[in-house]
């Protein structure tokens, strides 16, 4: 039997058209075709920017779905059975003594290793700030990582090893573990292959994503490095604030823990992350300790403190392999779910509460994640979440489920105590039928599937023996951080709409105030240490994950409904969390054109930073623009 992406039966001619398909679509790629404009040339897009119908060739081809609405899920992997590997739990990066680099770190780029080859940005062109302001350097701790290829294993003896792009050669890289007040340095070593094995460039920028980084160091996507390059990121693990409305040590209410990195390559971000180039960077404080025994009491790190990266990818149907649809251009959906580098595993615990870090990576997919006993499917398995992005709520919550959009993050509470014995699962209810978005052809909340019926990422076996627990009951209610104050005039209060361009530019490509990314130039600059209010408006009914660098935002308006379970605001514009990531979901409120609005305070660094939507797809056609801060801003309420 031959089955599409969606589970529905097909034709043995209908499966071998699909497959056909897909390697012509492979073919384009290792000849060079790799972006838009190139298909446009060859008349290889229709005017709405979809790839064409086109027997032998087009993703749409694949289902009997309307052409003009379904975007088409390209999975057909093998069949795995699921729940026979034990999770990874990454390891803990291990730091190298400043001795060991060679050449040693300097404040100012080293263009003699790192030549400039005319490209300019390529590389690091600019000398690190945090030393001007009396950080050390070099810093006390150091760290070099090597991006690389190596084989992984996703599903032992049912597919074959996969080629990866890993960080010290693994996916997920390995876990970097800071405190504030301890400032880092981390080489990037760029040793990836010549050949990209059908998908990805060699080519790398490496984003500390939610990190208050200078710009230098921050993976602009335009500081790429090549082949046999390396690139020295500062990471001051400083509070925001410490320059500016907080000195000298910054708003303790800004306090970040959970963080990811991964490559932010322009152009070929989604091809380098769906490849492996991804990992958790965890930040600690003296409140978030990492061990239950002081501070925040929290589940001590790493033996009941556990992160779980979650992803969706494809295989190819006859080999098996990791698979990359290039010219799928509404958003990549996966048939098969990895937390942590493989396919729906397993984790066994004590019985006892538990810190997971979820993090969900895409690269198009949104979620909605329950605890799921299949034994009673009417049980509601209510948990406690304790953070939205990066960064703690001011005191637990307690939820049936958590929604993340790509590049959402959550942290959460889940007391096994008096379950030994039992089996649970995680389980993504949230329907998705398409790239766009969750909802009928993108365009709404989404279907919540009932329990059972939706997606399985994660067994959980309470069967470990029991032990000592003297982290916080979340049910007690413990405070951790008020939110930071959104009182002050902004200097400006900009809007920004993310749509599709129309003619007489190529039609179709993703844009933000109808212009495409530019790393030359700056769309706009915003005056260091000062308030704006950002408008963001959906003007294109699909989904929209944003993300903004440096600086978290709080959120003073927002369609009811944009925010499924636990809301970071409310129609009455009650605030009740800070995010880095927000969705612009259609189909919500009263209008899919009812902006949310966000409060920013821009502090302490200057120089060039994205905006940029978070489904990969998206930002790698075009949806992210530059920005910049300086000594002076300007006031344009439209950049």
């Amino acid at each position: 039997m031959y089955y599409n992406s969606k589970g529905e039966r097909v034709s043995r001619a209908k499966f071998k058209e699909m497959y056909n398909a897909l390697k012509n679509r492979q073919e384009l790629f290792k000849a060079g075709l790799m972006n838009r404009r190139d298909l446009f040339k060859m008349g290889l897009l229709s005017s709405a920017g979809f790839l064409v119908a086109k027997s032998g060739l087009s993703t749409r081809a694949q289902t009997t779905s309307s052409q003009t609405c379904t975007s088409v899920n390209q999975c057909a992997s093998p069949p795995t059975t699921p729940f026979t590997m034990d999770l990874p739990i990454m390891p803990v990066k291990t730091p190298v003594d400043v001795s060991t680099l060679n050449p040693a770190p300097q404040i100012a780029p080293n263009t003699n290793i790192n030549p400039n080859t005319g490209l300019p940005f390529e590389g690091r062109t600019r000398s690190h700030q945090a030393p001007a302001l009396g950080f050390p350097f070099p810093p006390p701790v150091v760290y070099q990582i090597v991006q690389q290829k190596k084989p992984h294993v996703v599903m032992s003896n049912q597919l074959p090893q996969q080629t990866i792009w890993g960080f010290d050669g693994i996916s997920p890289g390995p876990t970097f573990v800071s405190h504030y007040g301890t400032p880092i340095l981390v080489r990037n070593v760029n040793n990836l292959p010549t050949a990209n094995d059908g998908f990805g460039v060699n080519s790398v920028t490496t984003h500390l994503h939610n990190g208050h980084t200078p710009s230098e160091s921050d993976g602009f996507p335009c500081d790429f490095f090549e082949m046999g390059q390396y690139y020295d990121q500062y990471y001051p693990n400083v509070l925001a604030g410490f320059n500016s409305n907080f000195p000298p040590d910054g708003d303790i209410n800004e306090s970040l823990s959970t963080l990811w990195y991964h490559d932010h390559r322009v152009s070929f971000t989604s091809q380098n992350v769906y490849k492996g180039l991804a990992g958790f960077h965890i930040l600690f404080n003296s409140f978030d300790t990492g061990n239950e025994g002081s501070g925040f009491r929290l589940p001590t790190f790493p033996d009941f403190d556990i992160p779980m990266l979650f992803a969706d990818r494809c295989f190819d149907p006859m080999t098996g392999l990791l698979f990359f649809d290039t010219f799928n251009l509404d958003g990549i959906l996966g048939d098969k779910f990895l937390v942590n580098g493989v396919i729906q595993p397993v984790l066994h615990v004590h019985p006892r509460r538990y810190r997971f870090r979820w993090l969900n990576t895409g690269p198009s997919r949104f979620q909605q994640i329950y605890v799921t006993d299949l034994d009673n499917t009417n049980a509601k398995n209510s948990f406690w979440q304790i953070s939205n992005d990066g960064n703690l709520l001011p005191q637990p919550v307690q939820v049936p489920a958590v929604a993340l959009g790509v590049a959402e993050r959550a942290d959460v509470i889940i007391d096994f105590t008096g379950m030994a014995g039992k089996t649970l699962y995680l389980e993504n209810r949230l329907e998705q039928t398409s790239g766009r978005g969750p909802g009928p052809c993108g365009q709404g909340p989404g279907n919540i599937l009932k329990a059972g019926q939706g997606m399985l990422l994660l067994q959980i076996k309470v069967d470990l023996p029991t032990v000592p627990d003297n982290s916080v009951d979340p049910a007690t209610l413990p405070h951790f951080y008020d939110l930071p104050s959104t009182a002050g005039t902004p200097a400006v209060e900009r809007s920004f709409t993310f749509n599709q361009v129309n003619p007489p530019q190529p039609p179709g490509q993703w844009a933000i105030n109808q212009q495409f990314f530019d790393c030359d130039t700056p769309r706009f600059t915003v005056q260091q240490n000062s308030i704006e209010h950002w408008n963001l408006i959906n003007g294109f009914g699909w989904a929209h994950p944003i993300h903004i660098h440096l600086e978290e935002h709080q959120i003073l308006q927002c369609p009811p409904g944009l925010y499924p379970i636990q809301n970071p605001c409310s129609s009455s514009g009650v605030v009740t969390s800070r995010k880095d990531v927000v969705r612009l979901s259609p189909g919500v409120g009263s209008s899919p054109k009812t902006p949310v609005t966000l409060f920013f305070r821009f502090r302490d660094w200057l120089g060039r930073y994205p905006l940029h939507c978070h489904n990969l797809i998206h930002e790698d056609h075009a949806m992210m623009l530059r920005w910049d801060i300086g000594v002076e801003g300007d006031t344009n309420p439209n950049p």
